[in-house]
């Protein structure tokens, strides 16, 4: 194996870094199916996305399992129409 080694301005390492976290990644991952894929189909680019959808934002999925575990607790869960606002708000 060899290492490689690229500069990247900070922000666009950071939001690599995440967008691979979002993916279940790692940038080292990344990079590697970048190369393999450029190397068997013999073109650039190719598309890998992770949308950008606020739904499955970090908070959004803790949240929603808060809610499903207070769900299979029995327990009954009501919110008024001005708590859902402020939480679509959040």
């Amino acid at each position: 194996m060899t290492a490689i080694s690229i500069r990247l301005e900070d922000k666009d390492k950071q939001a690599l870094d995440e967008m691979c976290a979002e993916m279940g990644m790692s940038v080292s991952t990344f990079f590697t199916i970048y190369a393999k894929r450029a190397l068997r189909e013999r073109r650039i680019p190719f598309e890998i996305n992770a949308p950008l959808d606020p739904f499955y934002s970090e908070s959004n999925r803790k949240a929603l399992q808060a809610s499903e575990a207070e769900l299979h607790q029995g327990k009954v869960i009501t919110k008024s129409l001005e708590e859902l606002e402020a939480l679509a708000d959040a």
